[in-house]
Parts: C-alpha cells; structure tokens; sequence
C-alpha cells in the first residue's frame, strides 16, 4: 500500500478546495482534499486508536493548523474560510506547506511548534511532525499530543461563546467560578443587571454562610480587542457602589498593559482573566468539555517480582 498523505500534506489540496473564497464545511474540505491526494479506498479504511477514519482525523488537523496560523478562518463551528494569508501562502507554496513555512508567518520559523508560534488562546499545538516527534520520549510526546488537541479546543470555545448571546457568556462565568469550587456550600451563583457605574454581570458567595461575595463582570469581546484602564476603573467604581472590595473581570480578548498595572495598584482586589486563561480553566474544570477517553500509563510493579 502507498504511503498515506500526513496531515501537513493535506495542508495545500484543502487551501485549494477553499479557493473559491465560500465558506465550507469542515467533512467536505477534507473529502475534497483526500481527492487531490489520491486517497485510495483502502487508506480510507485505516482507523486510529479512537475509532476514527485517518483520513479524516489527518484532514482535521491540517484545518486546524491553518486557523492557527490565520491561512484560514472559522466564521462558526465546523465552517472554514480561505483569507489572503491564505491564498499568499499557496501562492508561495503551491508544491506543499511544511510547519516551518506556517511559523515564518509569525515571524519566528524556529519555535518549537507551530502552536507557540501563534500563541492565541492556549500554549500548545496538534500532532508534531515525524522530526519533532522523534526528538521526544513516548510520555513527552502523550503530553504534547494532549497539549495540542487542548490548545484547538480552546479555539473553539472562543469560537462558540463568540457566536451565543451575551447572557450566554454571563453565565458560563459563573458556571465555571462554581466548578472552580466558589459558590458556598451549595454553589450559589447569581447573574444580575445592577446599574452601578460600569455594571456587575454576578454575585458569587465565597464561603458557605455568603458571608464574603465575588462580584463578577463578564464581557464578551473579540480576541483583537483590548481592554483598557477605563473599564477596569468603571468596574472598581461598580463594587465601590456595591460596597464590595473585591471583583473578578473575565473577558474572552485581553486586557492592556495599563489595565493590568491599574488593577495591581488599586486597593480593591481585582482580577484580571482574559481569553487565554478563560479556555485554560475552562478545559482544567470542565466546563463546556467533556473527555473524550482516558490514556492509562502503565510502568513495572517492582514489588511484584520480589
């Protein structure tokens, strides 16, 4: 049997299917793909440990990587684009497009994996290539693989809570302070519309009686969009009215340089969470995921043989 097409060579048939500038489906564009490949029937036939077709998964990941490096863009959940950096990247490369060429477009084609070179909402990457991964233990390469299917999930969350209704995201934040173990004993959470200057979105008791209380803004923007020191200021100005001394600002962006610095100094305990550590946390408790299956590492029983 021929050598079955590695994710990175999908990487070209998939910019190609994606040249007619429409938006498509994630299983067509890899269908398509595997066509301009020559996919036989017979690679299509190959499962990996998961139960999955090969081909698929390989397809998938060429995907993801070109979201990764902005080649393409997803306008919702399993839908792919082509943008210019896309079509400039095929243009250079038509005959095929390694990792390295995808790091080039940050700037730094010598960082470990594509995934750091584009460090948006998580640090991690998928599947290496056959050179990186040789370079690495059999454990070193089960956390890497983990690593990088958590860094393309935490896309897609950004994705998914980007395309909901802002109270959508309202309460998933205090669904996750609730799983973070906040709440009180019975994990009372309340999402609220106060009209104190710069606004609460929630109330989070602390301990178990509600004696002590997190007061929670939550905004929904996108990844580019960079929070400032106003806002800050306008939500300490929100607890200040709430008689409140400490606060929890979530956002799916990030947050300035000045916004970071002026929360540091003020006497009212503000933290800052921005899109990167959202997915982060999110993944860590469970909170719009679910494991898909469970790796066991087995080692010798030493005391066994004794």
């Amino acid at each position: 049997m021929a050598a079955v097409p590695t994710w990175d060579q999908y990487m070209v048939p998939c910019l190609r299917v994606l040249c007619d500038g429409e938006v498509h489906r994630t299983r067509p564009i890899v269908e398509a793909a595997a066509d301009l490949l020559g996919v036989t029937q017979e690679q299509r036939e190959i499962l990996i440990p998961s139960g999955q077709e090969q081909w698929v998964n390989r397809g998938n990941w060429a995907l993801s990587y070109l979201a990764r490096a902005g080649a393409a863009e997803r306008p919702s959940r399993g839908r792919y684009r082509i943008t210019n950096i896309g079509r400039k990247l095929l243009t250079e490369h038509p005959d095929g497009i390694t990792e390295k060429h995808l790091r080039a477009l940050s700037g730094d084609e010598n960082a470990p994996h594509t995934f750091k070179a584009f460090p948006s909402p998580a640090q991690a990457s998928a599947p290496a290539a056959v050179e990186e991964a040789s370079k690495l233990d059999p454990e070193e390469q089960i956390a890497s693989g983990v690593a990088r299917i958590n860094a393309d999930v935490a896309d897609q969350l950004l994705t998914r809570i980007l395309a909901q209704e802002p109270v959508f995201f309202e309460q998933a934040v205090l669904d996750l302070l609730i799983a973070m173990g906040y709440g009180g004993a019975e994990g009372s959470a309340t999402r609220t519309q106060l009209s104190s200057d710069g606004g609460i979105d929630g109330i989070v008791d602390q301990d178990a009686l509600g004696l002590s209380r997190i007061y929670v803004q939550a905004k929904r923007y996108a990844e580019d969009n960079a929070i400032g020191r106003p806002a800050i200021q306008a939500f300490v100005g929100a607890l200040a009215g709430n008689q409140a001394n400490q606060g929890v600002f979530i956002t799916t962006s990030r947050f300035s340089g000045e916004a970071q610095a002026y929360a540091d100094q003020v006497p009212t305990r503000i933290v800052l969470i921005d899109g990167e550590k959202l997915t982060r946390l999110m993944i860590r408790y469970g909170v719009g995921v679910q494991v898909k299956r469970t790796v066991q590492i087995v080692e010798m029983d030493e005391d066994f043989f004794e």
